[in-house]
């Protein structure tokens, strides 16, 4: 069996600390590197290597956080019936989506007059988690070829939007289009269209399998092998080929690493094939390679994959502060300007505010390190207290 800690499993929480830690340096390069307010760091005519990379490999966290998902769901649900495990997972579903829309949009723009909502991570996992409550109740293996049949196919609907502002073009955007919207005097941005990562999750339900009790270890391990490398060959065929799976197709750049870059820009809004093939191929890897990986490096990183949410809440509002305090001692700023009440991506009078890359990361890692004894605590306080129903929520 691969290494269990408080009937835990070690890898999967391994994985989602890992991506945890990740996701802040998107974040924190949003808020604080200079920058962030010019330019797309995705843009192969404006970017360089490490600012491409510094904002691609967070692409891995948002997919593999829906597939853990799943897969906890899974697990879970062996110790409940289908119906608690549905009631747990609409409950737990309409929880997210109001942290979303008041807790999460609410850091991110510290505007207590809510001039914008954001349809993003979190409510993309609650809505997933409650298309999940009817899903179980399907046997496994219908779970697991819709899972397919949705991830593989999803991109024949790219040629299909809905223009305007109307509710038709809002509930076509929530599905599968990423859309900025005007309600009135609201802004909405639909981030994470729902098409395909509720398939993602649901097939990391189908993954939970793999972890139950009593699964060959070994037998485990050579799976995920088998199904990452599987991913990766297909990924690499398909966007060798340019004939399907991502709106965007890889072109010859000035030289040969800009030219990689294309290949690996594959497109995060909405999800494409490739783009899941990459992720989530990644992830079955890292689970086969890290199935019986220990030491100090997996029990701290372990730590954050366990208090995941209450990390995610807490850090928020930890980059955004430190962003207000950045913003006041740089000259000729307002540090007002970050009660916001436009997307940050569209403010434009921030000159002169931010720091280097290089200063980013240092500030990424003191975020990270700072809240590793909150999440401490906090995992301590959930491991001695499994009896209260509200911990299983945050």
């Amino acid at each position: 069996m691969s290494t269990i800690i408080k009937n835990r499993i070690t890898s999967i929480d391994f994985l989602r600390g890992t991506i945890m830690i990740i996701m802040a340096l998107d974040h924190v390069r949003d808020y604080l590197y200079s920058g962030s307010f010019y330019y797309d760091p995705l843009d192969l005519t404006k970017t360089s290597g490490i600012l491409f990379f510094t904002r691609w490999i967070t692409h891995f966290c948002a997919p593999i956080f829906m597939l853990l998902a799943g897969t906890s769901a899974s697990l879970i649900g062996q110790k409940k019936t289908k119906k608690e495990l549905s009631v747990f997972l609409i409950k737990r579903g309409l929880w997210l989506i109001f942290l979303e829309m008041f807790v999460v949009n609410f850091g991110w723009n510290f505007n207590i007059t809510f001039p914008m909502f954001f349809f993003i991570t979190i409510w993309a996992l609650g809505l997933s988690m409650i298309i999940l409550a009817a899903l179980i109740h399907l046997p496994k293996k219908l779970i697991l070829g819709l899972s397919v049949v949705i991830i593989l196919g999803h991109n024949l609907l790219d040629g299909v939007h809905v223009p305007g502002s109307s509710l038709e073009a809002f509930g076509w955007s929530l599905l599968h289009d990423q859309q900025f919207f005007m309600w009135h005097k609201e802004i909405l941005l639909v981030g994470y269209p729902i098409v395909p990562l509720m398939a993602v999750m649901s097939l990391g339900y189908c993954l939970g399998d793999w972890f139950s009790a009593g699964y060959d270890a070994g037998k485990r391990q050579r799976n995920l092998l088998i199904a990452g490398g599987s991913c990766m060959v297909v990924f690499i065929v398909l966007r060798y080929t340019n004939l399907y799976g991502d709106p965007v197709k890889w072109t010859t750049q000035k030289d040969a690493f800009f030219t990689f870059l294309s290949f690996i820009k594959v497109n995060k809004y909405p999800p494409s094939l490739l783009y899941l093939l990459l992720t989530v191929g990644s992830a079955f890897l890292f689970l086969s390679f890290t199935e019986k990986l220990k030491g100090a490096v997996v029990n701290v990183v372990s730590v954050y994959g366990r208090v995941p949410m209450f990390y995610y809440l807490i850090h928020i509002y930890v980059i955004h502060v430190v962003a207000i305090i950045a913003s006041a001692f740089t000259p000729g700023q307002d540090w007002t300007i970050w009660f916001l009440k436009q997307p940050i991506w569209f403010t434009t009078n921030l000159k002169g505010y931010g720091f280097s890359l290089p200063v980013a990361y240092l500030i990424w890692i003191a975020i990270v390190i700072a809240m590793y004894p909150l999440c401490k605590r906090y995992d301590a306080y959930k491991q001695t207290n499994k009896g209260k129903w509200w911990l299983s929520y945050l």
